[in-house]
């Protein structure tokens, strides 16, 4: 094992300790739950166990599976694979439209059942989470007997059809790795004294951290396994990545405690891959509005000003187009609905001739430069804005906080439930909107999962 450097070298510009601390025996428990939305889609529908699954973004043939159960998957069928395609390989497939926001609340159940076990170190993702062993459990024995019970407490307490995978390793990163080992339903421990041989097969790209960029240096640095990469110091790895996240890095990969930065949200937004009914502009148009209003009200939930709008547009059988707006900092739906269309008339000129043939495949709309009230880049004014135009801001943005209210409380008369089965509620229908948006059914337009956060069940009212 490459050695550590003396304490001087493990401090930062301002002289103070980086947070690094060597770990004693196995100090965290990894959990990835097994084709997680697949999962959830079968403890939910009994008639679905054992049976092929794929789960769609959406109610349409022109879409792909974003997840795959692994009864789906000896027959060729993996996320990303075409609807369609996935038909003709299985006719017995089951295919479920998502419901990002039974996943969130499944997920709830899953972390308070391990939490009887352990203390939560951190949430990864939907599917993805670190637990502490305490100083008595990190002895081997006791970890796997650990893992073991927050095994049995899931299938008993939640339900056996949410299958997991479980690391058991000194570092939160050793114990992803260790967890990815056995898929599914896997129990993998990784001691120090295992790597790097235990670990030499894995692609670099397998590992967090190492992205197809970082991949890129490190062979041109002729690091081109895992035994080469482990075997480097933390200086260099430090050069290597550009930053000191290389440093951080190396510590997680040789078992050391690392303190995680806090993360920031950057921006707020919403994709839509276009069905068939959806693809032509003036439609795609109205989809894409849907888009941002739906943003807009969750940037208000969170008590955030935008001050640039993004919208990227992708063509259909290939190439797109881009472009952003930049505004006051506001929360205001309709300032960013006249940035929206503003920038959809400069795509209609520039690229009408392909749209005279082609078709529109996806939209895409984000919110950026994301402040908080009180922040000095939210309360300074343009010196090129009239006081008026700030005012009016505000008291539309006001206009829109009570929209988002009313159309997010469960108790309001203007809001009606569809069919109930196992006491999972659909999305809720909205009764406030613009008249343009009356009668567009997108079958979900909620908040949607992505890989690295865990929307929260507020998101999925506003």
């Amino acid at each position: 094992m490459p050695q550590v450097e003396n304490i001087d070298s493990l401090r930062d510009r301002s002289g103070n300790v980086k947070s690094y601390r060597p770990v004693d025996g196995l100090a965290y428990l990894f959990i990835d739950f097994n084709a997680y939305f697949a999962g959830v889609e079968q403890h939910d529908y009994p008639e679905l166990r054992g049976r092929p699954v794929i789960v769609s973004p959406l109610k349409s043939e022109h879409t792909s599976a974003i997840a795959a159960s692994y009864e789906a998957r000896p027959f060729g069928i993996r996320r990303g694979t075409k609807i369609s395609e996935a038909r003709e390989l299985c006719p017995d497939i089951a295919v479920m439209p998502a419901r990002h926001d039974r996943y969130v609340q499944v997920h709830k159940l899953l972390m308070a059942e391990i939490e009887r076990h352990l203390p939560l170190e951190k949430v990864y993702s939907v599917d993805e989470a670190a637990f502490r062993l305490s100083r008595s459990e990190r002895e081997k024995e006791k970890a796997i007997r650990t893992a073991e019970a927050v095994k049995r407490g899931l299938a008993e307490n939640v339900g056996p059809a949410l299958r997991s995978s479980i690391g058991l390793a000194p570092s939160r990163l050793l114990a992803k790795l260790a967890a990815e080992r056995v898929k599914p339903d896997g129990l993998t421990v990784l001691e120090l004294q295992d790597l790097p041989h235990s670990l030499a097969n894995m692609p670099l790209t397998d590992i967090p951290g190492v992205g197809s960029g970082v991949a890129a240096r490190l062979a041109r640095s002729g690091i081109t396994d895992f035994t080469a990469l482990w075997n480097i110091e933390p200086k260099r790895a430090r050069a290597i990545w550009g930053s000191v996240q290389g440093e951080r890095f190396w510590y997680q990969l040789h078992g050391f405690e690392v303190d995680e930065p806090p993360t920031k949200k950057s921006m707020i937004g919403h994709s839509r891959v276009l069905s068939r009914e959806h693809e032509a502009p003036n439609e795609a148009r109205i989809v894409a509005r849907a888009l941002l209003l739906k943003a807009a009200s969750r940037l208000r939930h969170y008590h955030m000003f935008a001050s640039s709008l993004s919208l990227s547009i992708r063509l259909r059988p290939d190439g797109g187009w881009a472009k952003a707006r930049r505004f006051s900092h506001s929360q205001d739906s309709y300032l960013f609905l006249k940035s929206l269309d503003d920038m959809w008339g400069e795509f209609l000129a520039y690229r009408r001739k392909e749209l005279a043939a082609g078709r529109l495949g996806g939209v895409t709309v984000y919110l950026h430069g994301l402040s908080k009230a009180g922040d000095a880049s939210v309360e300074q004014f343009d010196l090129f804005e009239e006081p008026e135009l700030k005012h009016g801001d505000g008291r539309r943005a006001a206009l829109w906080r009570a929209i988002d209210q009313i159309n997010a409380d469960p108790d309001s008369k203007f809001r009606r439930l569809g069919n109930i089965r196992d006491n999972i509620l659909p999305p809720a229908h909205r009764h406030v909107m613009l008249a343009s948006q009356a009668g567009l059914d997108l079958n979900y337009l909620g908040a949607k999962i992505a890989f690295s956060r865990v929307p929260e069940e507020a998101e999925f009212l506003y």
